[in-house]
């Protein structure tokens, strides 16, 4: 019996779409060897995004479910030429080195768009703004992902008033797996700093047109939490150069 190939359920979008994929391999959709769909025709078979099936297959080739052969196509790969899955600790390591990749993409790309949207944002557009940070602050005591789509929106907003359409672009791409290491974080990671000054920092900051103090409050934001996963990942040169004075 062929598995279903309905839509991923509730929950976090990329870990579903990957959990979906992992079913479909299990139950024989595709033999070993055999090539997956494209991506646009993964994305319509899960009904999602091809942003989020494309994140989905990295974490799949990572684990060895898939081989991509760059310029031909991703394939199903041998499961007794899999590499044994790591214990649980390693696992764990993985998963918070994957969120420090993504916060420092996003360090990068943010303090970039607070320098620039200091210098270009109009009044009218850092009220709507404003709107967006008290949204942001009133659903703090909501579910994770309520949470972190009011916070998204406040940076994404940050970003557009920026005016460059590349550093958009790159952000938005960025943006699925940013919003799921993000509910995850939320949820899993004890001792999350609250960041909220530093979010009402960068809001004056931008209506001063001050590009440095709006850098700082974007550092300040974001720093505090790449240092929470360094400290907790003991892999990290951070890490072991403070073990090591």
């Amino acid at each position: 019996m062929q598995p279903s190939t309905s839509g991923p359920r509730r929950g976090p979008l990329v870990p579903r779409v990957e959990a979906r994929l992992r079913e479909l391999l299990d139950g024989g959709r595709w033999r070993v060897g055999e090539q997956l769909p494209n991506e646009a025709a993964l994305a319509r078979l899960l009904g999602v995004g091809r942003s989020s099936v494309r994140e989905a297959v990295r974490l799949l080739v990572r684990d060895g479910l898939l081989d991509v052969r760059h310029g031909v196509g991703t394939f199903v790969t041998d499961p007794a030429a899999r590499p044994p899955a790591p214990p649980g600790e390693v696992r764990e390591l993985l998963r918070r080195a994957r969120l420090l990749e993504v916060y420092e993409v996003r360090r990068a790309l943010e303090v970039e768009a607070a320098r620039l949207a200091a210098e270009r944002a109009t009044p009218a557009e850092l009220r709507a703004l404003g709107e967006r940070l008290v949204d942001r602050q009133a659903r703090r005591a909501l579910s994770a992902p309520a949470f972190v789509e009011a916070d998204l929106a406040f940076h994404l907003a940050v970003v557009e008033l920026a005016g460059n359409a590349v550093l958009l672009d790159l952000f938005t791409a960025v943006l699925p797996v940013l919003r799921t290491a993000l509910v995850e974080l939320v949820e899993s990671v004890p001792g999350l700093p609250d960041t909220s000054c530093a979010h009402a920092a960068l809001l004056t900051a931008l209506r001063a047109r001050d590009a440095e103090a709006a850098v700082a409050a974007t550092l300040h934001n974001l720093e505090a939490v790449v240092h929470l996963l360094r400290a907790q990942d003991p892999l990290t040169p951070a890490t072991l150069r403070g073990a090591h004075p």
